[in-house]
């Protein structure tokens, strides 16, 4: 069978769908928030915006066709990332992470429980926002390590109810618009009957369960039960919120357990590897919008010389490997995406998260040094694209501390085969 990377029609209508709500809706959020001077506030004013973005069949274009929404597939989800992520990193953010949101319950819900909480996604009205509860102050990227202290967010059976006690930090969308919770919070948290520090001896694997946490269960506990801590303030994706939450006390009904102890890390662990291929297209974005733009500049402007600053040979370089990087990282993530799609295993989009998101700092770095000091006017978009590049390589498993060990682990497997992720 040949190779193609041709995108079939299906796929080219998805793409210009994003490229439309993003040209038309994306492109005109930042000068909305952009004014305010908190991330709080900058956060709750991207909501008229999602509210569109839901209209739009953004929201249920994540969830499966088989429980009621319109998502084709992780391949698809790719390219509706890359278009947005080219316009407007903070809204497309708070987005997808709601599709990160969705995700445990996605995979490891029953239909009964895909009835009850998916309803408010599938409705197209509204603005509900999901989202996975994991990453802890005191870092996860040891969360599963044998001796470690394990996750601190423990949770307790007391009668019907669970009981959860811990922090939880850069959650994206779990403190909703009003700080008082997302629609829906799938809580990461350890079983702990006795509240101690997890057994050296044991597998943290087995403690690892999932709640699912609503905003009338926020509302039926104490008001300090469920407390937002703080909001900190990034240098990139300047809107987005994953803020600093604390449960104390906060009881949820046993009806709302989605994985029980022992269930809930491969649940997790599913989620974030498809998330990887996605970090890999929103790499993608930022390196296609970064060519774009110092492409146009080059061609252009002659920074006071003869002619186009493009004809030197040392910029015209840098544009060269700005734009291979660029189609490297997107075929790459396609691949990924395909073998995700396909049942072949995640080492591709592990590969893509890390080459693509490492990527896009250099290409940033690189076009700023084509155009000189001018790009450092935050006038241009040279700046914003820069520190939102920053963060790719940093969270969704940072690159060093999780990505990079997650394939040592499959490369230290004695049956591991290292071109069957390439070959299929």
């Amino acid at each position: 069978m040949p190779i193609d990377f041709t995108l079939s029609d299906q796929q080219n209508a998805i793409r210009g769908m994003a490229r439309s709500f993003a040209t038309n809706v994306l492109s005109t959020a930042s000068s909305s928030y952009e004014k305010y001077p908190t991330q709080r506030e900058r956060f709750q004013s991207l909501r008229p915006f999602y509210r569109q973005a839901v209209g739009g069949g953004m929201i249920k274009g994540m969830i499966p066709q088989q429980l009621g929404g319109m998502g084709a597939g992780v391949l698809e989800s790719t390219l509706l990332v890359e278009e947005m992520y080219k316009v407007d990193r903070s809204l497309s953010l708070t987005i997808f992470a709601t599709g990160l949101g969705l995700s445990p319950l996605l995979v490891g819900g029953t239909s009964a429980q895909h009835e009850e909480f998916l309803k408010p996604f599938l409705s197209g009205e509204g603005e509900p926002l999901a989202s996975l509860v994991h990453s802890e102050p005191t870092g996860t990227a040891n969360w599963l390590k044998k001796g470690a202290k394990g996750l601190q967010t423990v949770a307790r059976k007391d009668g019907d109810d669970w009981i959860i006690n811990g922090e939880k930090m850069w959650a994206s969308n779990c403190c909703g618009w009003d700080d008082r919770g997302a629609d829906l919070q799938c809580v990461v948290c350890r079983y702990s009957q006795d509240g101690k520090e997890q057994d050296i001896s044991a597998d943290p694997a087995d403690a690892i369960m999932i709640l699912l946490v609503t905003r009338d269960i926020v509302e039926k506990n104490p008001r300090k039960s469920y407390d937002v801590l703080s909001h900190m303030e990034l240098p990139g994706h300047t809107s987005s919120a994953g803020p600093h939450i604390k449960f104390t006390e906060f009881r949820v009904p046993s009806h709302n357990l989605l994985a029980a102890p022992g269930k809930g890390a491969p649940v997790v662990l599913q989620c974030f590897t498809a998330t990887a291929a996605l970090v890999g297209a929103m790499a993608t974005g930022i390196m296609a919008a970064t060519f774009e733009a110092a492409l146009k500049f080059a061609k252009s402007d002659t920074r006071g010389g003869v002619l186009p600053i493009i004809n030197h040979q040392s910029v015209s370089d840098l544009l060269i490997d700005i734009k291979i990087k660029t189609d490297t990282s997107r075929f790459l993530t396609w691949k990924a995406a395909h073998a995700l799609d396909n049942g072949l295993g995640g080492e591709l989009a592990l590969e893509a998260k890390i080459y693509c998101s490492d990527s896009a700092v250099k290409v940033v770095t690189d076009a700023m040094s084509a155009i000189g000091m001018s790009s450092y006017n935050k006038e241009t978009d040279f700046p914003r694209l820069l520190n939102d590049a920053m963060c790719l390589p940093l969270f969704d498993g940072g690159n060093v501390g999780i990505r990079r060990r997650a394939l040592e682990n499959l490369f230290l497997d004695e049956g591991y085969k290292p071109w069957a992720s390439t070959f299929e």
